[in-house]
């Protein structure tokens, strides 16, 4: 009989069944008959403690859903009550209330007209959250209405579930929803949350989020705690919430009853007054230098080839677009033929770019720019005539739209400084990717023979042509130098926003006064001019508006040449022309 009760319960791999005929097969044996029946009774007590503690507990969680009474009144139609509902399943934190809310959520919650609830899924199946019972969808059901106020409730209450997921981003991104609209019935969850946390910066949003919640405390020491966590934060969003606590109602009384916690208050308001701003300007100074960046590699051909050359060219910007769409071009490129290697199309697309740009300024230079030396109201017109062109016929190869080029995934993101204060790496690499040209021009400049060239032709052009250096090769070099690097500083666009034939419009007068500021064909004036009118820029844009902020930079910039004509910085030489 005992073989035939075991074999029974292995054939169903039944362990807790096995365990449970062990122990009624030791009662059922006489203790004469056994000569350590003593031992063998305590040891079968032994194991049906822990078939009890390993298999017994496990099975009744296992088959415990959501209890059916908190369900119910997310079938009637009282809101308070429905409310009330979606509160308690946003405090459970198990699998099944998360079930319900979401389906909730999406519209996937049905009701029988016996008030049961049951969730649907695409293929019009039905699970039973109390009893996890997988069924065929009953004739009756009926899909349970959620409006946005019953909806904000469920994303409030799903954001308190989400606190435990798997993914550091969804729970960080759950931290700061509850912190938006704190629910004071989510602090055990909250508390629970924090205690298994492992990210530093979670565990500080997490601080911060009950500290939120405390903020509705009837106790005032919990009260001045909170207020006191709540200096540290870095969401600007929670400056509003503490100083309404601060404002006298019509009935003379504050909103804060507590003195000390007011006071505690003012204090947090100041330290969070102090820390926006030290973000705030931190900002201004970093996408100052972006901008920058972009200026820079913008003025820096225009700077080498109107020192030169003295051509006002108003095709600058168009060699600018003419990169960014290389860049483009190369990204497709990838996309087709090296799908693998499509985070390293940027790297590609650099010297391709560079070299499309100066191949069309060489044929600028050599068709129609070599005939207007000398004439800068005919070379004006004339560049401003194939800027034109250059636009048509991009409009006409890729369209009248605008173009995406998206960032690599090691250039998308960014690093978080001060708590709040998100440092682009696409930024970052711009600002990097100008400093590297920079130097490379430098290099150019002052460590080779066509930069010894092109110095000597920029100080004294008659003596150079004296001499034996052909002025008019150095010519076309130069501008396809200064075209190649515009069409680096395409690249760099093409990383900020999307690419489009009007691209290069919105730099042309920028770098101009970048160029006029400088000193005419100074690398290092560039270079500080660039910096200072990106800087100005950021800074001014705040207060006065984009284009009250250029209307000023431009006044200023004319005030400065009425005073020092020849820039920051000077040419030298016997001759300057």
């Amino acid at each position: 009989m005992e073989s035939a009760a075991f074999r029974a319960a292995d054939s169903r791999s039944d362990w807790a069944g096995r365990v449970q005929i062990a122990y009624s097969s030791s009662l059922a044996m006489p203790l004469r008959e056994c000569p350590f029946a003593s031992h063998w009774l305590a040891a079968s007590l032994v194991v049906l403690g822990l078939w009890l503690a390993c298999f017994a507990a496990p099975s009744v969680a296992a088959g415990a859903g959501v209890d059916a009474s908190l369900l119910k009144p997310l079938s009637g139609d009282d809101f308070d009550a429905k409310v009330d509902a979606i509160r308690k399943l946003g405090v459970l934190a198990s699998p099944e209330a998360f079930a319900v809310l979401n389906a909730m959520n999406e519209d996937k919650l049905d009701a029988t007209p016996e008030g049961r609830i049951l969730i649907v899924d695409d293929s019009g199946k039905a699970t039973d959250p109390v009893t996890g019972e997988v069924l065929d969808l009953p004739d009756g059901a009926d899909s349970i209405i959620v409006n946005n106020p019953l909806r904000s409730e469920i994303e409030r209450a799903l954001a308190g579930l989400r606190l435990f997921a798997t993914d550091p981003q969804v729970r960080r991104a759950a931290a700061e929803e509850i912190q938006q609209s704190p629910n004071p019935a989510q602090r055990p969850l909250l508390v629970r949350a924090l205690d298994q946390e492992k990210e530093s910066d979670i565990k500080e949003r997490l601080d911060m989020a009950i500290a939120t919640v405390d903020l509705k405390s009837p106790d005032a020491s919990v009260r001045m705690q909170a207020v006191r966590t709540l200096a540290n934060t870095t969401n600007a969003s929670m400056r509003p919430v503490l100083a309404a606590l601060l404002v006298k109602g019509p009935d003379g009384t504050y909103a804060e009853p507590n003195a000390d916690v007011r006071s505690a208050l003012e204090d947090t308001l100041h330290h969070i007054d102090r820390r926006l701003a030290m973000m705030e300007w931190t900002g201004n100074l970093f996408y100052g230098a972006s901008l920058a960046s972009v200026l820079l590699l913008a003025a820096l051909g225009l700077a080498i080839t109107f020192g030169l050359m003295g051509i006002i060219n108003m095709a600058h910007g168009e060699l600018l677009m003419i990169g960014a769409y290389a860049t483009y071009v190369v990204q497709l490129g990838f996309k087709r033929f090296l799908p693998a290697w499509l985070d390293w199309y940027v790297i590609a697309a650099i010297p391709v770019a560079f070299a499309v740009a100066a191949g069309v300024g060489m044929v600028l230079e050599r068709s129609v720019i070599r005939w207007l030396y000398g004439r800068p109201l005919e070379t004006l017109l004339a560049t401003w005539g194939i800027s034109l062109i250059l636009q048509q016929g991009v409009r006409s190869l890729f369209g009248a739209q605008n173009v995406e080029v998206g960032n690599p995934s090691w250039m998308s993101g960014g690093v978080t400084v001060l708590g709040g204060l998100v440092l682009e790496y696409n930024r970052l690499a711009i600002i990097a990717f100008a400093l590297m040209v920079v130097f490379l021009v430098w290099v150019l400049l002052n460590r080779t023979r066509l930069g010894l060239f092109v110095r000597a032709v920029t100080q004294n052009r008659r003596m150079a042509d004296c001499v034996g250096v052909p002025t008019g090769r150095v010519d076309m070099l130069t501008f396809g130098l200064g075209s190649g690097i515009a069409g680096l500083g395409g690249v760099a666009l093409s990383q900020l926003g999307n690419v489009g034939p009007d691209l290069g419009q919105g730099f042309i007068v920028d770098s101009f006064m970048v160029v006029v500021l400088g000193g005419v064909g100074q690398l290092a004036g560039t270079i500080i001019a660039s910096l200072g009118l990106g800087e100005m820029s950021k800074f001014l844009e705040p207060s006065a508006g984009p284009v009250m902020a250029k209307i000023m930079i431009l006044v200023l910039i004319v005030l400065f040449i009425q005073k020092r004509p020849q820039g920051l910085f000077a040419l030298k030489g016997r001759s300057v022309e």
